[in-house]
């Protein structure tokens, strides 16, 4: 079971999701290039390349076929790994994530934000966008967690966070493997999620054979911090219910 993690994270946002799961499952935690103990590599500009560093894991690892779980960007990740090594894949898994390509909005944002890096740096640059991906009642209820968290990853290169921009900006619309995969595909997606709308998640819930859906409430970007008892057991029964 591999868990991919998203923008502005590393393997250690997991954690809180593990509780109670950690010898249940062989699990996988990749720090992305770029990301924790992971150097910055710019000879991966796309998306589809970081899905190439995911199969060096597994090979390396000596693993057939697995699980495979992306939080945003991991999910968008995954999508490209299920695209070119579908033989590799028992089950997929869209952390609030979406198949879709950027819009033109959203890739204007992305500059902008790739803009303000260069000038302001990481640190400021996470300090203003981690709160954003919560809930306004958790990030009201729970602010040392959200501090916690910036403090963690505040010290990100400025150009890791650049490429990983650049990245999802360019990346092509991946719904095609949703409509042709033949594993179970898992979506879990947030109520107040403002990064992936619970609107675009629900219209790409129903492509794939066989979908197991959950929207979590009063939830928005960061399911595995905000509803961590329900994700764990969402995951837990979903891997259990999976032949590898």
């Amino acid at each position: 079971m591999m868990l991919v993690h998203g923008f502005t994270e590393d393997r250690r946002i997991w954690d809180p999701l593990l509780t109670g799961m950690e010898d249940k499952y062989k699990w996988i935690l990749p720090d992305l290039p770029g990301s924790g103990r992971s150097a910055f590599n710019s000879a991966l500009p796309q998306i589809k390349d970081f899905a190439d560093a995911l199969l060096a894991i597994i090979e390396n690892e000596n693993i057939s076929k697995m699980a495979l779980i992306g939080h945003s960007m991991g999910g968008y990740i995954s999508l490209a790994f299920t695209e070119k090594y579908q033989d590799k894949i028992a089950a997929l898994g869209l952390f609030h994530s979406s198949s879709y390509a950027d819009s033109v909005e959203k890739k204007e944002a992305r500059d902008k934000n790739i803009g303000f890096i260069q000038k302001n740096g990481a640190r400021l640059f996470v300090e203003q966008a981690i709160p954003g991906l919560f809930s306004e009642d958790f990030k009201s209820g729970h602010p040392e967690e959200i501090r916690i968290l910036i403090n963690r990853y505040a010290n990100f290169e400025p150009e890791s966070l650049v490429l990983y921009l650049n990245a999802m900006k360019q990346r092509p619309a991946t719904t095609g493997i949703l409509k042709t995969i033949t594993k179970p595909v898992l979506f879990i997606m947030g109520e107040e999620d403002k990064a992936v709308p619970l609107k675009d998640a629900l219209e790409q819930c129903h492509l794939p054979q066989i979908s197991y859906i959950h929207i979590l409430t009063h939830t928005a970007h960061m399911g595995m911090i905000e509803n961590t008892s329900l994700c764990n057991s969402i995951i837990d029964q979903f891997l259990k219910q999976i032949d590898i």
